[in-house]
């Protein structure tokens, strides 16, 4: 892939490999990098019972970057649904368990399981230090724990790491800055894309990255989480965390399409994009709501505008 324009993608969560997916379709050499505050479903159980860092979020970028034939790639993703001690755990995140112990380095791991799947590109971790989420709510609560906050009962207000500035991951950082283009979610906004913010040495190396930054916003709230806040609070929220620049957001266009019943959208019209122009930041409106699923993102529709923006 010699010559080939570099793009890394920043977050964590269910959005992560769907960018990863749009960035190495459109050709890029693709790189993710991932939080490392997980601590809920298989991952947390690894953490607590083996002592390391959760496999979840890499695992499934891992497989977003592999070939869409290789068997191994739906090994992975394979959950046992059953048995004392395996039932909800994913295969993959038991192989990569398995090489953070024979190698002793997690990083090592996932690189290793990378090359397993022939993945098209790299997953790194953004630290490789044992991390804790914490979060305030918006009436003053305080919760610890990434499958805490998530499911926090109001509006989070801000979130710190424990310990606090983790150091980074070097090959990380590496890549932030020679990237060409950089697209931070979607994802969970406190829980899967601040956090790695939160690492020390990544808001500087974001300032340093000679490409266009991209910020893909969520097209849902999450209740709890997000809960009332429009695209505008959520950019607001990223720079309050420490993003240094952000040179477009893409944001799902609510004046032009109705919401689903069942979800807050993360409103987005006229008045809230102009509030995001007037920080020196431009915005890209467009459909891109996944219709059957409208909490996420349609995979061809975001593939098309990060195309646009490229």
């Amino acid at each position: 892939m010699s010559g080939a324009r570099k793009a890394v993608a920043i977050g964590g969560g269910t959005g992560l490999p769907l960018v990863l997916s749009c960035l190495a379709s459109a050709g890029f050499e693709t790189t993710a990098v991932v939080t490392m505050a997980d601590d809920g479903g298989s991952s947390g159980r690894l953490r607590r019972e083996l002592g390391i860092l959760p496999p979840g979020d890499v695992r499934n970028c891992l497989v977003a970057l592999a070939p869409s034939n290789d068997p191994l790639a739906r090994i992975f993703q394979y959950r046992f649904p059953q048995g004392e001690g395996l039932a909800g755990h994913a295969l993959g995140n038991l192989i990569i368990a398995a090489l953070a112990d024979l190698t002793g380095d997690f990083a090592r791991a996932v690189q290793v399981a990378g090359e397993m799947l022939h993945v098209q590109g790299r997953v790194l971790p953004s630290t490789l230090a044992d991390v804790a989420l914490h979060a305030e709510t918006a009436d003053g609560e305080r919760i610890v724990g990434q499958s805490q906050v998530a499911h926090a009962p109001v509006r989070v207000a801000r979130v710190t790491l424990e310990p606090e500035r983790p150091p980074a991951y070097g090959p990380a950082l590496d890549a932030i800055r020679e990237a060409d283009l950089l697209v931070v979610g979607p994802g969970s906004l406190f829980t899967s894309v601040i956090p790695n913010l939160l690492v020390d040495g990544i808001p500087a190396a974001l300032g340093e990255c000679p490409g266009r930054i991209v910020y893909v916003c969520n097209v849902a709230n999450q209740r709890g989480e997000t809960c009332g806040m429009d695209a505008f609070e959520h950019v607001q929220a990223l720079l309050d965390h420490g993003m240094p620049r952000i040179d477009v957001t893409v944001v799902h266009d609510t004046d032009a399409t109705a919401p689903a019943a069942e979800i807050e959208p993360v409103e987005a019209g006229a008045l809230v994009r102009e509030r995001v122009r007037e920080m020196g930041i431009d915005v890209l409106a467009a459909d891109v709501v996944d219709a059957s699923n409208p909490r996420h993102h349609d995979p061809a529709l975001l593939c098309a505008v990060l195309r646009r923006v490229a």
